[in-house]
């Protein structure tokens, strides 16, 4: 669990993970080495796993966004998992339950770009594709609390 300081950083982080420590340290009201120390704990324990930067697809011209779930054929299921892994396209997958296997969320420049990926694994699975209009939920953290 997180302390009531351990959540404001992580919070002011959220916003802003290339805060200076100096800056961060003024924003939770402690001093740079506590502040220091507090997010190298952060860090050690997993909370903290990355310090990364959130690139905009449509900047570089990834005009379209689908969510493919994806059902392999019999046997096929590493294959299919590796094949996914391999297209770069792909920005995140998950291995669900149910009648599917993976949910993979790809950004691509066109539909026959799409298309195109697909076919790569059409003969080891089956698909169904929806492109994405709008997300009115960002990716986000889970509550701190």
């Amino acid at each position: 669990m997180l302390d009531d300081v351990d959540r404001r950083i992580v919070e002011a982080l959220s916003l802003d993970a290339r805060i200076s420590v100096k800056e961060l340290a003024q924003a939770i009201g402690l001093s740079s080495p506590s502040t220091s120390e507090r997010v190298k704990r952060l860090e050690e324990r997993g909370i903290i796993r990355a310090f990364t930067i959130d690139l905009a697809p449509e900047a570089l011209g990834y005009t379209l966004q689908a969510i493919v779930r994806v059902r392999p054929l019999p046997g096929k299921l590493h294959i299919v998992q590796q094949l996914i892994a391999d297209i770069p396209e792909v920005v995140e997958c998950d291995k669900v339950t149910g009648d599917d296997c993976f949910i993979a969320r790809l950004y691509v420049r066109s539909i026959g770009q799409l298309d195109d990926i697909l076919d790569r694994i059409a003969d080891k699975a089956e698909t169904n594709t929806a492109i994405v209009k709008s997300q009115p939920v960002k990716r986000r953290n889970p509550p701190l609390g």
